[in-house]
């Protein structure tokens, strides 16, 4: 490599000064006739010359070696029958070819598994970006040509892509698509889940005659099968039956011959949400805390409320006509026999049985609660009394029965040890240590609880103050004073009498974070999990996790505080989990039941085809045998066929580097004095000859 540099001893504004004026001296004789005026110019614009420092800048060269880079997909649908060896002997095969090419290297890249898919297209992006352009001579990629990052594909390359696509001619594959699937759903409605079942590849005919069996199964349960026709969409309705996640799993049978089965099934959650939370609330009588239970209730925007309170009950004479009251009537036909069930919570606050409700009503709210329904029971000093709701036909199904006697005396509400792990009261503030940091409260019924019955807090001398049972597939709540009102006023620092009755409520009503027996499963970040085991029990066993192939793991669970224990585990890959402990079980899907890498199975490169075409490369079957690898010179055919099969070419870039550089001037300056001096002396003698 040579080049002309300069190196100017003056400014270049002064050297085009004295060149400008050598050449206006030039001028100025040759008008005057001067027979020397060419050799004066010249020795002006050669003084010029010499101070603008002329010099023969000579380097020396190194070649440098070309670069070819070598993408091994070894993503999840790489792993399908056959596909892993074809890729293997690809890739054994262009490295020992590149090894002999001559001054060339190479580099491989291996693209492993991703959540969102394959991403080849930044793995090219990434690969070409870190090597120099100049150097680049081709980018092979051994793939079944299923990409799912085609934004990440580069416009254009400077050195040719060659796609050796993996599988064979004849695959086919059938996938079940969900193509729409709502995230929330109202207990007790449908919704509607839209799929399709389609075929891809080269499908045989045996295999497309008549429908296709699809199962249908909500939360594990005994699955529905369902016969349904290929490449349509359909809408499948699904009934929510319980608040939290519902998990859907969809499958259809596999058909010999398809590429995989891992998309044949599908998990869809969907959590199942109530619509609004109807509670009626009766009051048998104004009391002082009477707007407690009204104020929590109406401070929830979940909650439609129906709240009457018996202002005059029928033992009540005063004279008044019943025409001129402003009261209405009570209208316990409506509520207790017409409309009970449209109801999900029934809140009984100091009601006494005074025969507004026939005994046919009361038994009608005992078979609600049986129902699933859920009834809860604030009580005050007329449960002691002969107008106990005890001695009801509702009595039966109340989780105490009192002894008639009324304790008037300050009690600090203390909870029990099932009270420290029933969510209900569990982890109150200031419900730590044996003398929780409450006020007291001032009166309580007495009672006896049942068996069964679950005490979480007492009061006076250890009698239980709240009870909770369950009875049939309903729940009853029962407390046995009415004072929780002191709280909300601040008697004596108050308490947490809104966290309380709203747990209270909720657990009436089956909230799920609220259960005392639930098994809980957290996915924090992928396959991982934090499973929480709620219970009761003093001592439980260890999980039983049913993987999807059917291999069994049981994992311990360790304590976290009282009825409660936790365990971290992470699944060896994404499916449908079989959850079971203590009698409780539940479904868990972790990631897609068919990832994206099983979404399109058959081997092809349309998202890569742009950019073949653009750098000048070629897409390749290995069915056809794996292409042999030249080297081609710029402007040459990249890809081809011979006779002993097809050829892929890489371009030669005979790129170089710099490594040594020699600058050496013109002329030293001695010569350049001397030609300068003589083309001054031969001017003056040329005029000197004209004189003469």
């Amino acid at each position: 490599m040579t080049q002309l540099r300069f190196d100017p001893a003056l400014p270049w504004w002064a050297i085009a000064a004295l060149a400008g004026l050598a050449l206006l001296v030039a001028g100025f004789a040759l008008w005057r006739g001067l027979r020397g005026w060419a050799w004066r110019g010249l020795a002006g614009l050669a003084a010029a010359l010499a101070l603008a420092g002329p010099a023969v800048e000579i380097g020396t060269r190194a070649g440098l070696s070309d670069i070819v880079i070598l993408l091994d997909d070894r993503s999840a649908s790489q792993d399908l029958p056959g596909r892993g060896d074809q890729t293997d002997r690809a890739v054994d095969r262009i490295a020992a070819a590149a090894a002999t090419l001559p001054d060339t290297e190479l580099r491989r890249v291996t693209l492993g598994d991703d959540p969102d898919g394959t991403q080849l297209g930044g793995a090219i992006a990434r690969a070409v970006s870190a090597e120099p352009e100049g150097r680049l001579a081709g980018v092979i990629a051994v793939t079944d040509g299923r990409l799912h990052d085609a934004p990440m594909l580069p416009e254009d390359l400077p050195a040719p892509l060659h796609v050796l696509l993996t599988g064979q001619p004849g695959d086919w594959d059938r996938r079940l698509v969900i193509e729409e699937a709502p995230a929330f759903g109202l207990i007790g409605q449908e919704v509607t889940i839209r799929l399709r079942i389609e075929d891809q590849g080269a499908v045989p005919p045996s295999a497309r005659a008549g429908g296709v069996d699809l199962r249908l199964s909500v939360d594990g349960e005994d699955p529905v099968t369902v016969a349904v026709p290929l490449d349509t969409s359909l809408e499948l309705p699904v009934t929510i039956g319980h608040a939290g996640q519902n998990v859907v799993q969809i499958e259809l049978d596999g058909v010999e011959g398809e590429l995989t089965t891992r998309n044949n099934a599908a998990a869809v959650s969907i959590n199942g949400v109530r619509d609004r939370l109807r509670v009626l609330l009766v009051s048998g009588e104004p009391h002082a805390g009477e707007r407690t239970w009204r104020n929590l209730l109406k401070s929830d925007a979940a909650v439609d409320l129906i709240h009457f309170t018996i202002l005059r009950p029928p033992d009540k004479f005063d004279g008044v006509p019943v025409n001129e009251l402003s009261l209405i009537a009570f209208p316990t036909r409506e509520l207790f026999l017409e409309r009970i069930d449209d109801f999900d919570l029934i809140i009984f606050d100091r009601y006494s049985v005074r025969g507004i409700l026939p005994p046919d009503y009361y038994m009608n709210i005992a078979r609600y609660v049986e129902q699933g329904g859920a009834i809860l029971v604030s009580a005050g000093p007329e449960m002691a009394s002969v107008e106990s709701l005890n001695l009801s036909p509702l009595g039966p199904i109340l989780p105490a029965r009192p002894t008639g006697r009324v304790i008037e005396e300050p009690f600090l509400p203390r909870l029990t040890d099932d009270g420290r792990r029933h969510p209900v009261t569990a982890g109150l503030p200031g419900g730590q240590g044996d003398d929780p940091d409450w006020g007291r409260w001032l009166r309580m019924a007495e009672v006896t609880p049942k068996p069964g019955a679950q005490v979480a807090m007492t009061g006076a001398g250890d009698s239980p103050l709240l009870i909770l049972d369950r009875v049939g597939q309903g729940r009853v709540a029962l407390m046995t004073s009415d004072q929780v009102w002191l709280w909300g006023r601040g008697f004596e620092g108050g308490g947490p009498q809104l966290e309380l009755l709203r747990r209270i409520a909720h657990w009436s009503m089956k909230e799920p974070d609220l259960e005392e027996e639930a098994l809980l499963a957290d996915i924090r970040d992928g396959l991982s999990v934090r499973f929480t085991r709620r219970t009761m029990q003093p001592r439980t066993g260890p999980l039983r996790i049913t993987h999807p192939d059917g291999q069994v793991t049981d994992l311990p669970l360790e304590a976290q505080g009282p009825g409660r224990l936790t365990a971290d585990w992470t699944a060896p890959g994404p499916g449908l989990y079989r959850l079971e402990e203590g009698g409780i079980s539940r479904v868990l899907a972790l990631g897609p039941a068919a990832p994206r890498e099983f979404e399109e199975t058959v081997a092809d490169a349309p998202l890569l085809a742009p950019l073949v075409a653009a750098s000048g490369g070629s897409v390749t079957r290995l069915s056809d045998g794996i292409p042999d690898l030249r080297q081609v010179r710029a402007g040459r055919a990249t890809s081809g066929s011979a006779l002993s099969g097809p050829w892929i070419g890489v371009t030669a870039r005979e790129a170089a580097t710099v490594t040594g550089l020699e600058r050496r001037p013109v002329l030293p300056p001695w010569a350049w004095l001397m030609l300068i001096a003589g083309l001054i002396l031969t001017g003056w003698l040329a005029e000197g000859r004209r004189r003469a």
